[in-house]
């Protein structure tokens, strides 16, 4: 058996593919997650999406999660809304495509200062940005400062789990500012381990927390950032 000469740590699963790909090139990958997340959908935050979907509106999804509980709320409510929906693209691009075939649905942004800038393009007035407990400030407020009104509903929570690392790995995978808090508050990193971002926000999450080689994947891909970082370990490319 090829001894694995590269370790990689991901904080979120990864498709069975990509785990293949790393064993294909003698990289380990080690799966653990710092944070969970728990839908919050009470009756009122219900009844405000059942309102929702017979109207025309504009909805924001800044994460899967966020897209994911709303997406089940309308199938157990049998409702099918036709809104035109900003998001992230990668998966959460791809899941709200799925699920909204009705709606026109923009997502082409990699963060939410992106799809922020498209709202504001697209000379909207209003928005419905669902979201979770610990959603960040920069879309709400760029929206706020182009007097575009914006109505919170927050439909889960994200709950840190921290975990004790005792390996010491080449490169580290991160998704989410929430993941790179937790991590953190209990673990510190060696000097040559590289941090793996899969934006901006989480990169700058990063940079507060340590002094580390910060790389920022160039898409809002989880499988891509993890080929990003193989092979940029293995020496074959550059982020």
């Amino acid at each position: 058996m090829k001894e694995n000469k590269i370790s990689i740590l991901s904080t979120r699963p990864l498709a069975h593919t990509t785990m293949m790909l790393a064993e294909e090139k003698g990289i380990q990958i080690d799966v653990e997650s710092f944070i969970e997340t728990r839908v919050t959908i009470d009756n009122i935050s219900g009844n405000k999406i059942l309102k929702l979907a017979k109207k025309e509106v504009a909805i924001v999804f800044t994460s899967m999660n966020a897209a994911e509980a709303v997406i089940d709320c309308l199938k157990a409510i049998n409702a099918e809304p036709e809104w035109t929906i900003y998001t992230l693209g990668g998966i959460t691009g791809t899941i709200v495509k799925s699920a909204f075939t009705g709606s026109e649905v923009f997502s082409d942004a990699i963060n939410a200062k992106q799809i922020a800038e498209i709202i504001i393009a697209n000379e909207e007035t209003e928005i419905v940005f669902f979201c979770g407990n610990q959603r960040r400030d920069e879309l709400p407020d760029m929206l706020k400062q182009q007097n575009i009104a914006v109505e919170e509903v927050e439909v889960y929570e994200t709950i840190e789990t921290p975990v004790k690392i005792n390996m010491i790995y080449s490169g580290i995978l991160f998704f989410s500012p929430s993941a790179v808090q937790s991590f953190f508050s209990v673990n510190k990193v060696e000097p040559a381990t590289v941090l793996f971002a899969i934006g901006t926000t989480t990169a700058a999450a990063l940079k507060k927390f340590s002094s580390n080689k910060v790389l920022a994947g160039t898409q809002p891909h989880k499988e891509q950032l993890a080929e990003q970082a193989m092979d940029y370990l293995m020496g074959n490319a550059e982020l």
